[in-house]
């Protein structure tokens, strides 16, 4: 473990953002953990995991901890089930991967998100109907202030769409060190249902689907939309598709008669935010080295040296044409530095 000077972040977040770090220590295990978080010379501390929720505006003067923790391990199985503990620093499409390969399912909806394992549970991602919430058993953390390993239960966490505890009373408090999930062995519960994930199976020729041809329709439908982050800079989705009153979604219909919307309760739907920003105007549209995605609307993109100040301009103006249009506001996904 050995901390370096004057490190470019830009390996290690996958917009792309080309910021230095004054100080980088990347940690293997959790006593190198706790030993860099008790150095009290770097007041000024950023965890970095996978890199792929957040958007680098500016150098950081302090310390960037890179959670390098790595292990599977199977805790506990019966007939039916297994618990299985990933660290944090697995990368989380190769444990997708991992899981479905020893036909353990629940994950293979979120095949080919970008991150890794110990950035999932903060977000509570999700994909083609599912949420780390519906595998979720719990995590390990270790508390920021007094360096001691907790653990948080599924109703610990506060899940909600995008949304966990992690964001809110616990922000900036823990770092997640392992995170556990229980799959099923057999009588897997599949999720076909969901976007385009019944016609792309269709397209294979598949009838019967196993949760590995579900995983690898979702790849397909995934590679389809959005850029690989190794070849252009992004962030995945940029924004939470938003939430509204039934009554403000018919008020709507009366100008926007195709707009598409999931029910979330009696009194609310969501709107995709995709649909959105495609009607705004702003599906493809560049201003110079950043611009949203020619396919997918929702995802912002470096395509070369752009700055992360240059994408956040575009994420406001995004966010305050739709205000004006739409009376609807959508908030960023991703953290912004």
């Amino acid at each position: 473990m050995q901390i370096e000077q004057k490190i470019s972040l830009k390996p290690y977040n996958t917009f792309g953002i080309d910021v230095t770090a004054s100080h980088f220590v990347s940690v293997a295990n959790v006593e190198e953990l706790k030993q860099i978080l008790s150095l009290k010379e770097y007041p000024n501390k950023l965890v970095l995991g996978g890199g792929s929720n957040m958007l680098l505006t500016q150098d950081f003067n302090g310390l960037v901890i890179l959670i390098n923790l790595k292990g599977i391990e199977i805790i506990s199985e019966d007939e039916d089930s297994v618990l299985i503990k990933a660290a944090a620093g697995e990368n989380w499409h190769e444990f997708v991967l991992w899981c479905i390969n020893n036909n353990f399912g629940g994950l293979e909806n979120l095949s080919l998100i970008p991150g890794n394992v110990g950035t999932t549970p903060i977000q509570n991602i999700g994909a083609y109907g599912v949420e780390i919430k519906d595998t979720f058993e719990s995590c390990e953390a270790i508390s920021i202030e007094n360096k001691t390993i907790e653990t948080f239960k599924k109703e610990d966490c506060h899940f909600d769409y995008r949304n966990s505890i992690f964001k809110n009373e616990a922000k900036g408090k823990y770092i997640i060190t392992y995170v556990t999930f229980k799959l099923s062995k057999q009588n897997h519960k599949l999720h076909i249902n969901y976007g385009t994930i019944a016609s792309e199976l269709e397209a294979m020729n598949i009838t019967e689907p196993t949760i590995q041809d579900i995983s690898k329709a979702v790849i397909a439908i995934r590679e389809s939309k959005l850029p690989n982050p190794k070849i252009i800079g992004n962030s995945g989705s940029f924004f939470k598709n938003p939430v509204v009153s039934k009554a403000h979604y018919t008020k709507l219909l009366e100008n926007f008669n195709d707009m598409p919307s999931y029910p979330v309760s009696d009194e609310e739907v969501k709107i995709p935010a995709g649909w959105l920003i495609e009607k705004a105007g702003f599906k493809g549209k560049r201003f110079g080295d950043y611009g949203v995605h020619k396919n997918q609307a929702l995802v912002l993109v470096n395509y070369g040296d752009a700055k992360g100040a240059d994408i956040l301009k575009l994420s406001i103006l995004i966010q305050e044409t739709i205000k004006r249009l739409f009376d609807i506001y959508i908030e960023a996904e991703v953290n912004i530095l």
